[in-house]
């Protein structure tokens, strides 16, 4: 991934990105029912890697699974590339989980940027204190193998409603998920920065007393000029 595509990524909020995307007629990038095990102060951001899950059948799930090298879970774990996003299709059901804190930790060891399931994780507690930005629903102990076979690995897959291919990039805040379609990575991310700064304008007008309306958005000549004049002053 462009290393200025993701330092402009890591300084914008999920919020922002939301809206730029909107404006592009994008409505439905935002992964839905899913947070941060524990907020990290960060933004996650990396390229999407995915894995699919479908409905467990017992006579293909069994714990016997898990020692097959090729086991596509582990595999997934093994594979993820450095600086990725992990992201997982649990079919938005967090009854049983779809990676513990020992997966987990393997893929920050392998420096995984972050991970993402629209259904639980197990041992969350102790994933959400690892140093790995981690998004699900809700904790959840029991094995995947009891209601999730990992299927396919590096697939469209449906995350929280939304689509999500190989290679879209992942933005995740102390918020929530959002994934942008590759091609326009470049021009969302350029757009929500400059966003973000007049936010960060707007936020001290606000707290000083001055009203939003006419201020944002901006349709008043005389904000502009002060944006214009206090951007200047701060080298922004």
């Amino acid at each position: 991934m462009d290393e200025n595509l993701r330092e402009k990524l890591i300084g914008v909020s999920v919020a922002t990105l939301a809206t730029a995307l909107f404006k592009r007629g994008l409505r439905n990038q935002v992964i839905q029912g899913v947070g941060p095990l524990q907020r990290k102060g960060r933004n996650m951001v990396g390229p999407a890697f995915t894995l699919r899950y479908i409905p467990a059948r017992e006579d293909r799930n069994q714990l016997t699974e898990f020692r097959k090298p090729d086991h596509p879970q582990r595999v997934a774990v093994e594979t993820c590339p450095a600086g990725h996003v992990l992201v997982m299709d649990s079919r938005k059901d967090p009854r049983a989980a779809s990676a513990g804190d020992i997966l987990v930790t393997r893929l920050m060891v392998r420096g995984v940027a972050g991970v993402v399931t629209d259904g639980g994780f197990r041992d969350a507690a102790v994933i959400g204190e690892l140093d790995i930005p981690a998004y699900h629903t809700r904790p959840s102990s029991p094995t995947n193998l009891t209601l999730h076979e990992a299927l396919d690995l590096n697939v469209p897959i449906g995350c929280g409603d939304v689509a999500v291919f190989p290679g879209d990039i992942v933005v995740g805040d102390d918020d929530s998920v959002i994934v942008i379609p590759r091609e326009i990575a470049g021009e969302v991310a350029d757009e929500a920065a400059e966003m973000t700064i007049y936010e960060d304008f707007v936020v001290e007008q606000v707290k000083g007393g001055v009203s939003v309306i006419g201020l944002y958005p901006c349709t008043r000549d005389e904000h502009a000029e002060r944006f214009k004049t206090w951007r200047a002053e701060r080298g922004r």
